[in-house]
């Protein structure tokens, strides 16, 4: 609810906040009196509190790497148990299978699909994996040299060709 006087949005003086807040506690408590709806705490934050810390609901916070982990973990998993239930009712249901042949012929695909899944990631982490950024402080003159060496290795009898660039 704005002041008659003052435009809305326009900041308060000291002076106008006193007055301000002399004429609220004049009115007294009323049902058209304006009603706080938020209040912003000014005061800066500690950096270090002494509150301990409080447990927080849900899951721990993860890696990127660990959260893809186990999720390729529980994808596998359920593979794998989707799977075992289909040969156990396979077997069950024809009385005469062999559980030798169901185990090779419905686990076929589940190890197949794991050893896929762990070349990908195997790819993926010698593709991302990146340099440490480190820092050095000198004092003097410095002179950096940034070689960088390109290395492509192909072929079934593997065939390594090393490039140097400057």
């Amino acid at each position: 609810m704005n002041h008659p006087d003052r435009p809305a949005g326009r900041a308060l003086s000291e002076a106008e906040a006193e007055a301000e807040a002399a004429r609220l506690i004049a009115e007294g408590y009323s049902t058209n009196a304006p009603v706080a709806t938020f209040y912003k705490d000014v005061a800066p934050v500690p950096a270090v509190g002494t509150a301990p810390p409080e447990p927080q609901p849900g899951r721990t916070a993860m890696s990127q790497r660990a959260t893809d982990t186990s999720v390729l973990m529980l994808a596998g998993a359920g593979s794998v148990s989707m799977v075992s239930v289909s040969a156990g009712i396979l077997m069950y249901l024809s009385q005469y299978a062999d559980p030798v042949v169901c185990g090779v012929v419905l686990g076929a695909p589940t190890v197949v699909v794991l050893a896929l899944c762990r070349l990908v990631r195997r790819a993926k982490d010698v593709v991302e994996a990146a340099p440490p950024v480190i820092h050095h402080h000198y004092k003097g003159t410095v002179i950096q040299d940034n070689s960088e060496v390109t290395t492509h290795t192909r072929g079934v009898i593997a065939n390594t060709h090393n490039r140097f660039d400057r």
